[in-house]
Formats: C-alpha cells, structure tokens, sequence
C-alpha cells in the first residue's frame, strides 16, 4: 500500500489546524463544524490506507449522526447566549481541569501502547483479512477483543463532550444578559 505523503501531510496538517480551531472558536457552531472538517480529514487519512470500510463509517458516525447531534442540542438549547467566562473561573476548577485532561491523554496513550500492532508487523495482509472472512468481521473482532479499552474509551470521551455541551448550552445567563440582548429578539410581534 502506497501512502501519498504529500496527501497524508495535507490531511494530517488540516486535521491539526482544525483540531485547533475547535477549542479557539468562542462559537459552539464554529467549533462543531471544524470538527466536522476533522472527521473527513481524519476519512481521507483511511481512506489513504485502505481502510474505506472506517472512512465511511467515519464520514456516516461521526461526521453525520454525532455531530448533527451535537449542532441539534446547541442550536436547541439556544447557545447564543453568553457562554461561560473563564476568566471568572476559580482556579482549582482550571487545574482540576487540565489535571484530568492530561490523565485521561495518558490513559489513551497507556492504553495504545498495550495494544498490539498486528497492521504494522504485517500479520493482516490483504489476503489474510480474506482468509478471515473480510474486513467488516476482522476489523469487528479486533475492535471487540483487543482494541475494547481504546473503544470503551472514546466512547466515553463522546459522552462527556454530549454532557458537556448540553451543560454549557442549558447555563443560566447573568441577570444582566437578558436585558442586554432584550426580550424582543426573542419575541416575535406582527
């Protein structure tokens, strides 16, 4: 399998820079659709490598039906509210904060570090995932049996991002927001 580098590097590095513009974007919508970009960044990234069965489920899970999700409960639970000051934050939440965050990219790491790396030795040559039945049930199994911790994972990271977004959606603004954007904007009169 031949992997264009100078597609891979345009891939990876848009991936990168979107992946960037997610957490700087103060919009919530601006922020979910450079993730959306992420995701078909991250479908031609595997679709370079000859796995079209994880692009397109890429492209249909997670660029589709996640994050659909994620734009229905934002513009749902009216976003354009004020989203919550940071700078206004104690200090422990913050460390509290990165202090998870760097706990759980370690525990991501830990746990592909444990897994194996049968694609890259060679064990899953063409012919072998043939042998086995084809790659939906070989990429299943793997996914199901080694791969489990990893899966269970990212799992739980999408929760908590659905948590999170619908707990900065539902936030109560100051009592001098409302007056600032003015009931009207809300109403509509004939």
């Amino acid at each position: 399998m031949d992997v264009n580098p100078v597609f891979f590097y345009a891939f990876a590095g848009l991936a990168i820079a979107c992946s960037v513009l997610v957490i700087l974007k103060k919009n919530p919508v601006a922020s979910a659709f450079n993730l959306v970009v992420v995701f078909f960044a991250f479908a031609g990234i595997y679709g370079m490598l000859g796995a079209h069965l994880v692009a397109a489920l890429q492209i249909l899970v997670y660029a589709g039906a996640i994050m659909v999700l994620f734009i229905f409960v934002i513009m749902l639970l009216n976003s354009d509210v004020p989203s919550l000051d940071l700078g206004r934050t104690h200090m422990a939440v913050k460390f509290a904060g990165s202090v998870a965050s760097v706990a759980l990219f370690a525990l991501f790491v830990y746990s592909f570090q444990l897994s194996g790396t049968h694609a890259i030795t060679g064990a899953a040559t063409p012919d072998a995932i043939m042998a086995a039945g084809g790659n939906t049930k070989v990429l299943s199994q793997m996914m199901f049996s080694e791969y489990i911790l990893p899966f269970e994972l990212t799992s739980v990271l999408l929760l908590g991002s659905i948590v999170g977004a619908v707990a900065i959606a539902k936030r109560k603004p100051p009592a001098g927001a409302v007056a600032a954007y003015g009931t009207s904007a809300h109403v509509r009169t004939r």
